[in-house]
């Protein structure tokens, strides 16, 4: 049963780098935050629409190793229609997976739930936690500039 789980998981990520989705510029982005992962040579540049304090549209670019890209995908198609508590709660919960703690259960995962297994190896780690770690900074930037 593990071994079956694995492997899906594994569909589920092969899937997302080969076919990402939310992939691409996005122009009038409200946030832009970029960053790398040197040890594996990961670039992403996540840009996120806010409308009513919610993420309305989410969009990534990048490149790098089948975990960073994969876990990119997954992770802006989470975040659109997510108020930003919400976008910073499946961000906490994402810190934890990989930490190996349960996420709070009324936090939605969809497909990131599939990089549970990355914990096993924690040099990829820092692959994983790219995408939530760029979207982190942007929206403590963006708060920082919108507070009255």
């Amino acid at each position: 049963m593990i071994e079956q789980l694995d492997e899906l998981y594994r569909e589920v990520i092969l899937d997302h780098f080969k076919n990402p989705s939310h992939s691409g510029d996005l122009p009038g982005a409200h946030i832009k935050a970029e960053g790398t992962n040197p040890l594996c040579g990961d670039e992403v540049t996540f840009y996120l629409t806010i409308d009513d304090g919610r993420v309305a549209q989410a969009r990534f670019q990048g490149k790098g190793c089948v975990i960073s890209q994969a876990a990119s995908s997954m992770f802006a198609g989470q975040l659109e229609g997510k108020t930003l508590n919400d976008a910073t709660r499946l961000i906490d919960a994402m810190k934890g997976l990989m930490q190996g703690r349960d996420p709070d259960p009324s936090v939605d995962l969809g497909d990131l739930e599939a990089l549970a297994g990355v914990r096993k190896f924690p040099v990829r780690v820092k692959c994983a936690a790219l995408s939530w770690n760029v979207v982190e900074q942007g929206l403590q930037d963006y708060r920082a500039g919108h507070r009255s």
